[in-house]
């Protein structure tokens, strides 16, 4: 690329997951407003933020990464915290309890309006990330075609014991706990809009059994880059990814692939 303002923007998104008792995801709904993905149900996530990358994480967050795998998994949890008041962190070594959760949910719009307020509320509260515990899932690259392009590493989590899912009404402006397959017949129907990466990450997680399942299985599977291509057929435009991703299909019609 000609310029680093045309590359991948870096970003997190996160397969939230609980047993209830069946394997259920929580999905957020974006708002109609929104430039990219209006409307659409998606896992909580957004952009890394160069607050994300501040050096101060480091003393308040457990594993061990490099500096940019880091900031991908700040930026997971301060976008899981922004869109789904869930806070993916422990206090004095321990979870947060229903009591301690409550508290913060009215800095939600301060993080949002400033990355680096995240970093302040786990200082000053003296919270730890438990960024250890955000399994990779999956890893996307929007096609060069696309005028709005991300890097988008996918991780997956099991759901906070004790935490209670608030959407913030503005970039989320619904959502579900949902078995996978349910809400892919949703969009089957047309009753639900679920971007191309979205639905087929959703199958991947369908074939598990349980969140400890689900997490299991994404621990042993290795993350393949798909950045979808365009090829044209005699019938009309293609998207193809590659098999070695694991999602079983590997091409669809330009036509089907939105919605």
């Amino acid at each position: 690329m000609s310029d680093s303002a045309d590359r991948p923007k870096p970003a997190a998104t996160v397969l939230i997951v609980r047993d209830a008792p069946d394997l259920e995801v929580l999905m957020v709904r974006r708002s109609a407003g929104m430039a990219f993905g209006a409307s659409a149900w998606v896992f909580p996530g957004g952009k890394v933020a160069p607050a994300d990358a501040d050096p101060l994480w480091d003393e308040l967050s457990d594993g061990s990464y490099d500096h940019y795998q880091r900031s991908l998994r700040i930026a997971a949890a301060r976008e899981v915290f922004e869109e789904s008041g869930l806070l993916l962190a422990t206090m004095a070594g321990n979870e947060l309890d229903a009591e301690a959760f409550s508290t913060f949910d009215s800095l939600r719009a301060d993080v949002e309006a400033d990355p680096a307020r995240f970093l302040s509320l786990a200082r000053d509260a003296g919270l730890r990330l438990i960024l250890d515990r955000l399994v990779p899932f999956a890893h996307w690259i929007t096609p060069s075609f696309e005028p709005r392009r991300f890097d988008t590493h996918f991780f997956l989590v099991r759901c906070p014991a004790a935490q209670i899912v608030r959407h913030d009404g503005r970039e989320a402006v619904d959502h579900e706990w949902v078995s996978p397959d349910v809400l892919l017949a949703r969009r089957r129907e047309g009753q639900a809009k679920l971007m191309f990466p979205t639905r087929l990450n959703l199958e991947v997680l369908g074939r598990a059994s349980s969140a400890a399942d689900a997490e299991s299985q994404a621990r042993s599977r290795t993350v393949v880059t798909v950045e979808p291509q365009v090829q044209d057929r005699a019938d009309g435009k293609v998207l193809v990814i590659p098999a070695e991703a694991g999602y079983g299909l590997t091409e669809e019609r330009m036509k089907d692939v939105a919605g």
